[in-house]
């Protein structure tokens, strides 16, 4: 059915109609034996203005279809080259605006870039073939369209189309698991083309300056997500080393550490600012998502481990002489070492003992703070939980 203006006689030839919502049946457009492909057969098309209305007061239902027309003119992908794709020949009118009122991609995204003022539409090559049905809506319009380049597809590292199946490819997911926005799109932008050359870690004023839509290709992208931690791991590094970053972190942190140790205990002093905030220092550039400091291997770092002497008299039997030396290293006047100096210190330490080797001190020290046979070095446990509670772990374990 046409929709015709007011001044305009019945059966006038305008791009707008209103359409049955469905097709016909198969059976009466396709030929038996045929091979073809359905689609629908404009059958509203040549309606008049009195028909139109005689339908719509009969209250039957109705979409609004736009008249393709054939002959459509070439244009020049920004990626593609030249391109055109006669979109009369292949499909039927296509609906612009369905019957509950609201407009099809096609209709939307037009009207939307239009009066948004886009200069340039960058999106997925799967939409390359419906430019040129976009293009004959803005010709319709009157408005004048932007470029358009199509990219090529991002595919899993296995060459597998990507797919909403996968539960893991939601940006709702990334963002639960702590990943930064930044990090995610530095990733994808390495994975594609655009740039000169491949480099982790871009900010997102590198992205833009360096970006040039000549650079891409037509070719698909493996989007390997293996690799996501370790971009994020450098741009949270980025934003422990921004002050203003880093205290939104620490809000964070405080709370993941009473989510995920509330139940044990938690040292008050472990959640005030100044600690938390060097825990984030001394961990900058070692952890790739904030909630790694709050996994088993850094528990030291929230709860206080539970150790007995006998278990240190295994490593040594200079418990007693070790745990005077360091604790007289820490509470000596001026005694805020960094770990550069600790590390210097202590060796000093282990040449005062007579049968315990360095590695063996340090296994026992490593044991006292945090409970564990691995972890950070023994100078940065004793930096982070400070001079105070580094005594207090040793005699606590000493005393057991």
């Amino acid at each position: 059915l046409h929709i015709a203006q007011p001044s305009q006689s019945e059966g006038a030839q305008l791009p707008w109609q209103v359409g049955d919502p469905s097709p016909a049946p198969a059976e009466a457009l396709v030929p038996e034996m045929v091979p073809i492909s359905p689609r629908y057969d404009n059958r509203c098309r040549h309606l008049t203005a009195s028909e139109v209305a005689q339908k719509l007061s009969q209250g039957l239902e109705c979409v609004i279809r736009f008249r393709l027309e054939r002959g459509v003119q070439p244009f020049q992908d920004l990626v593609y080259g030249w391109s055109k794709h006669e979109v009369a020949e292949v499909e039927g009118d296509p609906v612009i605006l369905k019957g509950d009122g609201f407009p099809t991609y096609h209709l939307a995204s037009v009207v939307d870039d239009h009066h948004m003022g886009i200069t340039h539409v960058l999106r997925g090559t799967e939409w390359l073939a419906s430019t040129s049905k976009h293009l004959l809506l803005y010709k319709a319009l009157g408005w004048e369209p932007p470029q358009f380049g199509h990219l090529p597809l991002l595919l899993n590292k296995d060459g597998a189309k990507l797919s909403k199946r996968q539960g893991d490819i939601f940006l709702e997911r990334f963002a639960r698991d702590g990943f930064l926005p930044e990090a995610l799109l530095d990733m994808v932008t390495n994975c594609g083309s655009g740039f000169a050359e491949k480099q982790m870690g871009r900010t997102l004023e590198e992205l833009i300056s360096q970006f040039e839509v000549s650079r891409i290709t037509t070719h698909s992208a493996l989007l390997d997500l293996e690799a996501l931690p370790e971009f994020n791991r450098i741009h949270l590094s980025r934003h422990i080393e921004n002050q203003g970053l880093r205290q939104k972190l620490v809000r964070e942190l405080r709370g993941l550490v009473e989510l995920v140790y509330g139940q044990q205990q938690v040292d008050p002093d472990v959640l005030e600012e100044e600690y938390v905030e060097r825990v984030l220092l001394l961990r900058k550039g070692h952890i790739s998502l904030l909630k790694d400091l709050v996994s088993s291997d850094y528990s030291y770092l929230w709860v206080r481990p539970s150790v007995s002497r006998q278990q240190l008299q295994t490593i040594s039997a200079e418990v007693d002489k070790i745990g005077k030396l360091v604790s007289g290293l820490l509470t000596r006047p001026a005694a805020a070492l960094t770990v550069e100096e600790l590390n210097r210190e202590l060796r000093s330490v282990q040449k005062q003992t007579r049968e315990t080797k360095y590695s063996s001190m340090m296994q026992l020290l490593r044991l006292a703070l945090s409970g564990q046979q691995h972890g950070p070095s023994v100078a940065e446990m004793m930096v982070t939980l400070g001079a105070e509670e580094v005594c207090g772990r040793i005699h606590r374990a000493l005393s057991s």
